[in-house]
């Protein structure tokens, strides 16, 4: 099937761009669901990949936004307001006033003692999420969580939910996890008995791997039957609402490019791409020396290949998506397909260096119809 759509992209549809195959991303959330222990939820952090929110709203519990960007995307497609955790490290009063004033949303996460107070001095009635530090700019200390917990009287009209935790991403240590929930297990514990308050619930940000390149082998199963054991063990009898943005989206996207020129320098061959490392973005990718999952459209015995280093269209020696890549018989006009591109890729690249166009959204719904989320979109008029 995906080689059928990336012929039917290819074939009909402007290079580059992105597509987000649909079915691939619900039955990821099925894997997920279907590997972890039935009582876990799953959070949605949408800063992974925004243009499939609509489509997965009925497949997860809950969506985590972090800025008023991604609010006034959740609030366009009118998502579910009792399904949106309005979370982040910059939410001043007026945005939280904003939010409450316009829509259903009262659910926020407790990441400064200034967010609480914004909270503190609203007349509606809201949920907050507190969320734990581990050391870095993110939540507040124990403390200081204990400190809004005991004096819980003083605000009727705020109810305290639970718990949020989250220290990082491509986590694949068990060993890591498992200290993570080992620490969170006993703070709540801690918590209940000193405040005399019970939890309702633990968000846990697991972090999941995603492994991007060719070279990397990951025995996701045995992971997950690992991580679900640390879960089963966890004292906590709550709910346990898992944040994962990068393992849900990432394998439901390709990102499509195409050859446009080529060249021998010094003995090195060059292939020039009309994409580039302002769309296309794989975390832990150092320098375009890991190479990513990927094929060619279209499709060519690998015979007597030639190395090909694969470089975008910036003016920048960095623009370099592979180096040393083995093609055989490469030409203008082949597409190249990356593979793995669901999460991040679209946003975290310097989309606006050089003002060349963002490239088209596709979305390729359930029965294999593609629709355009969004359109190949000039951006010299952003740097005007």
């Amino acid at each position: 099937m995906e080689k059928e759509l990336i012929k039917k992209i290819a074939e009909n549809y402007e290079t580059p761009t992105y597509v987000f195959d649909i079915k691939t991303l619900k039955d990821r959330i099925k894997y997920l669901r279907d590997s972890l222990p039935g009582k876990v939820k799953l959070c949605y952090a949408i800063k992974a990949n925004t243009f499939i929110v609509k489509d997965i709203e009925n497949d997860v519990d809950r969506f985590e936004v972090c800025s008023n960007g991604e609010y006034e995307i959740c609030h366009e497609k009118e998502v579910v307001s009792n399904k949106i955790l309005i979370s982040g490290i910059n939410k001043d009063s007026k945005l939280i006033n904003k939010i409450i004033g316009e829509s259903d949303i009262r659910m926020f996460s407790i990441e400064s003692m200034s967010q609480f107070e914004s909270l503190k001095n609203q007349k509606e009635n809201v949920k907050i999420i507190i969320r734990i530090t581990s050391g870095n700019q993110f939540g507040i200390n124990e403390d200081e969580c204990k400190e809004i917990i005991m004096n819980r009287a003083d605000y009727p009209h705020i109810e305290i939910v639970g718990v949020q935790y989250f220290t990082g991403t491509q986590k694949n240590s068990m060993k890591v996890l498992k200290k993570e929930l080992e620490y969170m297990d006993n703070l709540i514990e801690k918590i209940e008995n000193d405040c005399n308050f019970k939890i309702k619930e633990l968000e846990f940000g697991t972090g999941f791997p995603v492994h991007y390149f060719s070279n990397e082998s990951f025995d996701e199963d045995t992971f997950m039957k690992e991580f679900s054991d640390l879960l089963n063990n966890l004292r906590f009898n709550g709910d346990v609402i898992l944040e994962i943005g990068r393992s849900i989206a990432a394998s439901s996207g390709m990102y499509l490019t195409k050859v446009v020129d080529k060249k021998i320098n010094k003995d090195e061959r060059f292939a020039i791409v009309d994409g580039g490392i302002n769309h296309l973005v794989y975390y832990g990718q150092f320098m375009a020396m890991k190479v990513p999952h990927m094929e060619i459209y279209p499709e060519r015995a690998n015979e007597n290949p030639d190395v090909w280093n694969i470089c975008g269209s910036l003016c920048t020696i960095n623009d370099i998506l592979v180096k040393k890549l083995e093609v055989s018989n490469l030409q203008v006009g082949d597409i190249l397909v990356f593979k793995n591109t669901g999460a991040y890729s679209m946003t975290e690249g310097i989309s606006l260096f050089l003002s060349r166009d963002l490239p088209q959204v596709l979305i390729n719904d359930e029965n294999n119809n593609i629709r355009v989320a969004r359109k190949i979109t000039p951006t010299y008029n952003f740097n005007m």
